[in-house]
């Protein structure tokens, strides 16, 4: 096994059990280092620390799979870690009122790198690191064995994976084909599921708590659902009582899928206004026109996909939720998120006390909003904590 071996004072993250090595960090490796292979993490002063999966096209070098340096990499710990994960889902899994949640959540779940989701009689994943793509044949047995999964299908197309040095992959990985749309349930609500083409592993499981916490505010409501995707605030606005529901996103097919999702649960399609655009652009329009809502729904894509980006990321959130906060009708409601981990809470908050003042609004938060328990977050690995999320009152 190669030596990782740190610079004076670089072991402290890891004494902290941060999950991250990064390239800055090492001043020398024994042995020979492979993608993917496990390497013993060491001190300058050559005291053992960890081992991990190396990476020698990451800035992050290496990603710590146990804080026990004698601790072996084998497919028993493999199994250790997905038994452990898959425990901590038990309420969930013994919930009948929902069928899709997440499995596995990379660092927070002691797994770096690894998304498992469970849609109904399937599993989606993504590979998102140089360890866990070396370790795949493994993990997927594993997770057969343990889940009892009819299929598992791979969607590992995100970006990170060229930071890794690997290229996107996606396919059925083993057993059945998952169908063209797979229909879960979160509580009242039912969805359909494209894993193929739908957004990250197909749907935003993380928003499930979020959808939920926005019925109580939508009776009688007109709602406006910004960045859509396939609909699901605008669902659990018309479980509320909603009176009309716009949903705005630049995919048609996204569009589709909301409404059919519609119809799939037995709700008027003349309710919903479908409209495809971009949403600066549409938010703009209903300003100039006086077009104004009672509820008003900002779940953005990513704008911050690194630290060199959190300025221009800013700009975009000001800038949306400025012309959300200025379409609201006094004594109405926004629900606004940021999913970019480089996005800080406080400065998100800043962020949208300074749209509120530009929007000459006053604004009350009445709720912080997060990631639901299949979300965890590990303490010593606060990176974890990506979705942020406010309810705001405008008076």
């Amino acid at each position: 096994m190669a030596t990782v071996i740190l610079k004076p004072g670089r072991e402290e993250s890891i004494r902290r059990r941060h999950p991250w090595v990064f390239a800055g960090a090492v001043k020398t490796i024994k042995g020979h280092a492979h993608h993917g292979g496990t390497v013993e993490v060491v001190s300058s002063r050559g005291e053992r620390l960890a081992r991990g999966a190396y990476s020698d096209r990451s800035q992050i070098r290496v990603r710590i799979w146990s804080f026990n340096p004698d601790e072996e990499i084998t497919e028993t710990f493999f199994q250790r870690r997905l038994e452990t994960a898959l425990r901590g889902r038990l309420d969930l899994v013994d919930n009948t009122s929902v069928s899709a949640y997440r499995l596995v959540n990379a660092e927070s779940d002691g797994l770096p790198g690894l998304i498992v989701d469970r849609y109904g009689d399937f599993l989606v994943c993504q590979f998102l690191a140089a360890g866990v793509e070396y370790w795949k044949d493994t993990i997927v047995s594993q997770l057969v064995r343990l889940s009892s999964a009819a299929g598992v299908y791979e969607r590992s197309d995100s970006d990170v994976r060229y930071m890794e040095g690997m290229k996107p992959r996606s396919g059925l990985l083993c057993g059945e084909e998952p169908p063209q749309l797979i229909e879960v349930r979160e509580g009242p609500i039912k969805f359909l599921v494209d894993v193929r083409r739908g957004h990250k592993t197909g749907f935003y499981l993380d928003q499930r708590d979020n959808r939920a916490a926005l019925s109580p505010f939508a009776d009688k409501a007109e709602v406006l659902n910004c960045f859509s995707f396939s609909g699901g605030f605008g669902l659990m606005a018309l479980d509320g009582g909603a009176e009309r529901v716009t949903n705005i996103d630049t995919s048609a097919d996204a569009l589709d899928l909301a409404l059919k999702n519609v119809e799939l649960n037995g709700f008027d399609a003349g309710r919903v206004e479908s409209i495809d655009g971009d949403v600066f652009r549409v938010l703009r329009k209903f300003r100039d026109y006086g077009r104004q809502f009672d509820l008003v729904v900002m779940d953005p894509p990513k704008f911050v996909k690194s630290i060199r980006q959190v300025e221009t990321g800013s700009r975009g959130y000001k800038d949306i939720n400025l012309l959300g906060l200025k379409l609201l009708r006094p004594g109405g409601v926004l629900f606004t998120f940021s999913c970019s981990g480089h996005m800080q809470s406080d400065l998100f908050q800043k962020i949208v006390a300074g749209a509120a003042l530009d929007a000459r609004r006053e604004v009350q938060i009445i709720r912080y909003l997060g990631q639901p328990s299949d979300h965890p977050i590990a303490l010593s690995f606060p990176e974890g904590r990506y979705l942020k999320g406010l309810i705001c009152r405008v008076w």
